[in-house]
């Protein structure tokens, strides 16, 4: 039986929320905006670009317009983190326990493809992934599932043996609606703030091969 792994990005390969924040407030500053922390942890953390600059900007971005500001805001980000791509505690070595024992893996990300370009190619995980997929390649972003069955379609493995991992409520609720088993990382949000997952972790040194093994079918 085939058996998948998919990995969210932001929060769950690389701690980057701290980096979105200050990408977002230079952004936000150019147009005289002074979001709190408070507002970007229930506004931005997770949510998709399309929701957040509608909800900061006050009206609906959409069409080129989005497209547009999402550029902007996302080569800040990437001008920011290039110099601090720094993955999860014992992220790699567990995404390499999971190759080694034959587990197929996937990246699901909200983020733009450029994003995934810099973290995966820093952290040389393309040569291992079956499937890399991005804002660009779905046209509903989480909770809907979309990204998630795209990603089990590319790996060629049924939805209910893959195991998603999230750190935000809209990413484990996508990777649920998907019918996946849910493994919450606890980077960014409390156990409180996500819905119910399969487990929790605060981090990959915790998280042994047979636990996860355990979650499959």
């Amino acid at each position: 039986m085939r058996k998948a792994v998919i990995f969210d990005m932001d929060g769950v390969i690389c701690h980057t929320n701290p980096f979105h924040s200050q990408a977002f407030k230079i952004f936000f500053e150019k147009r005289n905006l002074f979001p709190t922390e408070e507002e970007f942890m229930l506004h931005m953390y997770g949510k998709n670009n399309g929701y957040i600059l509608s909800h900061f900007l006050g009206r609906k971005i959409e069409g080129q317009e989005l497209l547009d500001l999402e550029f902007e805001k996302e080569s800040l980000f990437r001008e920011i983190y290039q110099h601090h791509v720094d993955p999860i505690p014992g992220f790699l070595e567990f995404f390499h326990g999971l190759r080694k024992a034959g587990l197929k893996t996937g990246v699901a990300t909200s983020a733009p493809f450029a994003n995934m370009e810099l973290i995966a190619g820093r952290l040389d995980l393309f040569p291992h992934l079956e499937s890399a997929l991005a804002s660009e390649h779905v046209s509903k972003h989480k909770p809907d599932p979309e990204v998630y069955l795209k990603s089990a379609f590319n790996l060629q493995v049924d939805p209910e043996n893959c195991i998603v991992f999230e750190d935000s409520f809209s990413g484990a609720t996508a990777g649920l609606n998907a019918g996946m088993k849910v493994i919450g990382v606890l980077s960014s949000h409390r156990k409180d703030e996500l819905p119910e997952c399969h487990y929790y972790i605060q981090d990959y040194r915790s998280l042994s091969l047979d636990q996860v093994l355990s979650l499959f079918p």
